[in-house]
């Protein structure tokens, strides 16, 4: 796992309500709104529960403001609850993401800014408030801090950038170097930036013309002087820009993926405005590249894009190669039969005919160049090679059994024994796992523990904030051999510090042998593929050699039945295919801890909403 740049650090989810306090027109192209309100410090809610000040320690933090649909008066919001925000049922949440320009937690102001444009539902609110207007919001999710060991920046964002651009300038150290590119709409909207010796700032202005493919900003960065050194890359702007930028510095600078942020803050797209109100738009016939990609899961038009991906049309088409002709060559297939399949997916607009034989991406197209997206659509990607047990969801529906032999001829556990699909996969998990472990690390779950046990995807992310926080605790991490093999390559990467990692082993051993003694026993997500019965021996056997008061801290997944949501549904079934189980209701868990002669002694809530179950023997045992 490549090592993290930037230190994170995660917020309790708390939905708040403010106050527009002043408004400033900075350009003609960006105005700020500078938000106030009781709620933006430390509040008691009407639900009685107390909620923690408002917090931005990240020169790119975003919070979530949220607005009200077309025609009606009042906005949707998140159900508040505990370590979380919940989607109410029917109309969901009309929201959009913002950068934190300024946070001062003394005068208690808060300043966004919105740049002008078009049709759409943040502008519009921007560009029509006036002091006084109330207006709710959640966030920041997580901050990150200023990279560390990093000899100069690379940074480059368009106009929608520009905020935390300017935030990330004011709050440099007074020695930084810096490449910073910034792409504007027209030469009116540059802005005072605090200005540091070694910081090189280039305005890129496109004259009028509405961002696209072809970006100044693109080229900038390319002709760009490469100064000596470890550089850490920001980007940030239009979709398509960024990801251009990002692959010339991985594949022409050979700058590692983990020194480069970067998001793509909006995408190309067409917006269809309300027909009463030419400034907002009609969310009925406005859809975004992502909703779009979202509809096209049935049958034929899900199978043919995943053909797509795996015979690499959409990165080849990205890359500039767009005959039928040439990409038939490129990806082995036959001419004929990859025009037919463009022609379909020109249909589902995920492709367009730029000329007789020649095709280029769409919006919706362009989403599949994004790893995530690839992987899960990817035959042989991590979550891809999951998703064909889905082939034999009628026969596990039929026989409550495992379908995923009968579909690829191989049991999953055979998959996950292959050491290269299994580097991928803890690679993967590993990747999400800061946040979790950093807000564990950082709360009194570990408070007395000199020795702790993990069982985990991405136990070397967790034990990499434990050793750091808790000076004095010794980890052991229990893995099968294909995961232990990994976790020894990956340690160096994960916990640099050698007195850090000196403090933390690894142990080939499965979830079902009783591990070394130890004061706690961590169990993260292990019991998704198990049976009860074997899911509770494995919880058994974890408790086995507990020193006196020792706990076992268990993580996993349910499905909450008050609060049905699709994405629990799909991995319940994903369960069901791969390994005849899948997501456990919060009383079937409750059923395998007192199987396993545990009872739980408290469950808190920590990161974005995970819970971690504490548990210690039963008086009986």
């Amino acid at each position: 796992m490549p090592r993290t740049s930037r230190r994170l650090t995660v917020h309790p989810p708390t939905l708040r309500e403010a106050e527009v306090v002043r408004i400033l027109d900075l350009t003609p192209g960006m105005r700020r709104v500078t938000l106030g309100g009781d709620q933006l410090h430390a509040f008691t809610a009407a639900d009685g529960f107390a909620r923690p000040a408002f917090e931005s320690r990240g020169f790119d933090d975003d919070l979530a403001l949220y607005f009200a649909h077309p025609g009606r008066g009042e906005p949707v919001l998140p159900v508040q609850g505990e370590g979380k925000l919940i989607a109410p049922r029917g109309a969901r949440p009309l929201s959009r993401a913002y950068t934190v320009r300024r946070w001062d937690p003394q005068a208690g102001e808060l300043d966004v800014d919105f740049v002008r444009h078009g049709v759409g539902v943040g502008t519009t609110w921007a560009y029509r408030a006036t002091p006084g207007d109330r207006i709710h919001l959640s966030g920041p999710r997580t901050s990150k801090t200023l990279p560390a060991g990093a000899d100069w920046w690379l940074v480059a964002g368009d106009d929608t950038a520009l905020p935390a651009i300017a935030r990330l300038l004011d709050e440099l150290p007074s020695d930084a170097r810096a490449q910073v590119f910034i792409e504007i709409t027209e030469d009116a909207h540059r802005q005072e930036l605090r200005q540091l010796p070694g910081v090189d700032v280039t305005w890129l202005v496109r004259s009028g013309a509405a961002a696209g493919p072809v970006s100044p900003l693109t080229e900038a960065v390319r002709g760009a002087q490469w100064w000596p050194g470890q550089a850490f890359a920001w980007l940030a702007g239009e979709h398509t820009a960024v990801r251009d930028i990002r692959r010339h510095l991985v594949e022409d600078r050979g700058v590692p993926k983990e020194d480069i942020d970067f998001t793509g803050y909006w995408r190309r797209s067409a917006v269809v405005a309300l027909e009463g109100d030419g400034a907002v738009p009609d969310p009925e016939r406005t859809v975004t590249p992502f909703q779009r990609l979202h509809d096209l899961t049935e049958l034929v038009a899900p199978l043919a894009i995943r053909t797509a991906v795996e015979l690499g049309v959409p990165d080849l088409l990205s890359r500039g190669t767009t005959g039928v002709a040439e990409l038939a060559a490129e990806t082995g297939a036959d001419e004929r039969a990859l025009g037919k399949l463009l022609r379909y997916l020109h249909t589902l607009d995920v492709v367009t005919a730029t000329e007789p034989g020649h095709y280029a991406l769409t919006p919706v197209g362009d989403v599949l160049t994004l790893d995530f997206i690839a992987d899960r659509l990817h035959s042989a990607g991590v979550v891809g090679r999951e998703l064909l047990g889905l082939h034999g969801l009628t026969e596990s529906v039929r026989t409550g059994r495992p379908a995923y032999a009968s579909v690829t001829g191989r049991t999953f556990a055979d998959v996950r024994a292959e050491q290269d699909y299994e580097d991928r996969h803890l690679e993967r998990l590993a990747k999400f796992q800061p946040a979790l472990a950093g807000s564990i690390a950082t709360s009194d779950l570990l408070a007395g523990v000199g020795h702790l046990v993990i069982h985990s995807g991405g136990a070397g992310a967790h034990a990499r904030e434990y050793v750091a926080a808790h000076e004095s605790l010794r980890v052991t991490i229990c893995a099968l051999p294909a995961q232990a093999d990994w976790l020894r390559r990956d340690l160096p990467d994960s916990i640099p510090d050698e007195r850090q990692r000196a403090r933390v082993g690894v142990l080939e051993q499965s979830v079902f042998e009783p591990g070394p003694a130890a004061d706690a026993v961590l169990v993260s997500r292990a019991f998704k593929t198990l049976p009860d019965a074997d899911a509770a021996h494995a919880l058994r056997r974890a408790a086995e050699n507990l020193t006196p008061g020792g706990r076992v801290l268990l993580i996993e997944e349910v499905f909450d039945t008050d609060g049905l949501d699709e994405h629990d549904g799909e991995e319940d079934l994903i369960g069901l295919v791969c390994h005849g189980s899948g997501l456990r209701t919060p009383a079937e868990l409750d059923a395998v801890i007192a199987t396993a002669g545990l009872t739980r002694r408290s469950a808190r809530t920590v990161g974005l909403g995970t819970t971690v179950h504490e548990l210690v023997r039963s008086t009986a045992d």
